[in-house]
């Protein structure tokens, strides 16, 4: 198994993670049902035909999975994209591919736990948002500072939960069906003519690649994995696979089960609350509830545990490489895990989470910044693989290293094309914050540099 010593580092994180462990980390990081808490913006964008949407994204995230994989196996250590894009074309590069998914990474903890607050709220009105954030926030902080395999021991639990909850409203959901409730044709949530067009499918595909996002963050436990490097890449291709099939059914099923189609196409789901209407619709008031529930939790605990393991662990790797302030690449000697950095996302993403609960659009706005963050990166990684594989080495192959991440760079560039424009002006100014930031270090002569290879 490769080593890290030989990109130049010491092997500080312990290494206690198998196939199994990561699998079940990247499944838990996509929320096997996170479909429940943006399937009303989904619905809203496709016009009905969520299916597709999710279709749609899967294509896109494969082939991201697949050069995930590539450059997974060339270069075993934590940072993902960021070491990725670093090492396979250069450092610079490696920067704002680090600062591009750093809007993700440092987001989608915020994200989760305001989705995970508004259906807590759903379920008990009398307690605020906000108060549902801040005791998320403390919980995961807490279970993360106790190290990586706590993290994992407590994943494996949820993750039977969450398909347990899952397999409940597809029963329901079907029984409703046999019955008579289906409120359009079977096929409409994969097709519509009379609103179809690939501008709506590429926009819908837009925000449903939300769900997909956490296949990634496994590379970002490259250093705590304890088997061969490829076992790594093809944690992420079977993790994304269980996930995608999981995403296309239950949205197909909720899309037939929904009430008041036309408003939820016209007004969209401000506040998150469209699946569990098609729930209580299928079987009754409990179903709304439980439903709500689980997406609290899995979205506000269990993603949102491994998002924060997944970001801290970043945020160390920059910092390790002095791309981002050194404290942040403190590790704790007796847990093994970066402690500096795991509050300080805590903190960050707390103080996010709170503003976009305070604005009416926040939920949305929110998702389309994270979106960009991530697509942004992948870009970045395709690339990678170009410039690493078939360019420097020479591979002649011709399929993984050219023309996969190739069509997977053309996918992207067509769904940020259609996201959200406010997201695009958004990130357009994060994406030339960090110009400046590299600009600077230069100026200064911190530009960035890797460790080198030992030779």
């Amino acid at each position: 198994m490769s080593t890290i010593e030989q990109f130049g580092y010491r092997q500080e994180l312990k290494r206690s993670l198998g196939f199994a462990d990561l699998m079940i980390y990247g499944l838990i990081f996509m929320v096997p049902i996170a479909p429940f808490g943006i399937f009303g913006n989904v619905f809203h964008f496709s016009n009905g035909m969520v299916a597709l949407a999710y279709i749609v994204g899967l294509v896109a995230m494969a082939f991201t999975a697949l050069s995930y994989a590539q450059m997974a196996r060339a270069f075993p250590m934590a940072g993902s994209v960021y070491t990725y894009a670093g090492r396979g074309i250069a450092a610079p590069v490696g920067f704002m591919a680090g600062w591009a998914i750093l809007l993700d990474y440092v987001l989608v903890p915020s994200l989760l736990y305001l989705v995970a607050g508004l259906a807590m709220n759903v379920s008990v009105p009398a307690v605020p948002v906000w108060a549902w954030l801040i005791v998320f926030v403390v919980l995961n902080t807490v279970i993360n500072y106790f190290g990586i395999q706590m993290t994992a021991r407590i994943t494996r639990i949820m993750l039977v939960a969450e398909l347990a909850v899952l397999a409940v409203f597809l029963i329901v959901g079907v029984i409703a069906l046999t019955q008579g409730k289906a409120q359009t044709g079977a096929l409409t949530p994969l097709f519509e003519s009379s609103g179809f067009t690939w501008s709506v499918v590429f926009t819908a595909a837009s925000v449903a690649v939300l769900s997909f996002l956490g296949f990634d963050g496994i590379s970002t436990l490259a250093e705590e994995n304890r088997e061969d490097a490829r076992r790594l890449g093809r944690s992420m291709v079977a993790a994304l696979a269980v996930a995608a099939v999981l995403f296309v059914v239950q949205t197909w099923v909720a899309a037939l089960l929904t009430p008041n189609r036309d408003g939820l196409i016209k007004t969209g789901d401000p506040n998150g609350n469209a699946f569990y209407a098609a729930a209580e619709f299928a079987g009754g008031h409990w179903l709304a509830v439980l439903t709500a529930v689980a997406t609290a939790i899995a979205w506000g605990f269990a993603n949102s545990l491994v998002a924060q393991a997944a970001t801290s662990r970043l945020l160390f790797a920059m910092a390790r490489d002095r791309q981002l302030p050194r404290f942040l690449a403190r590790v704790d000697p007796k847990h093994q895990v970066p402690v500096n950095a795991t509050v300080a996302v805590a903190v960050l993403s707390l103080v996010v989470g709170l503003i976009m609960n305070s604005r009416e659009k926040g939920l949305g706005e929110l998702t389309s910044l994270v979106n960009f963050g991530a697509m942004t990166a992948f870009l970045l990684l395709h690339v990678a693989v170009v410039v690493h594989y078939f360019i420097r080495r020479r591979t002649g192959n011709w399929w993984a290293h050219l023309i996969a991440p190739v069509i997977g760079f053309l996918i992207l560039v067509a769904v940020v094309v259609n996201q959200n424009v406010a997201a695009q002006w958004a990130g357009g100014i994060w994406l030339a914050v960090g110009l400046v930031v590299l600009g600077l270090s230069y100026l200064f002569g911190r530009r960035p540099v890797l460790p080198s290879e030992v030779k």
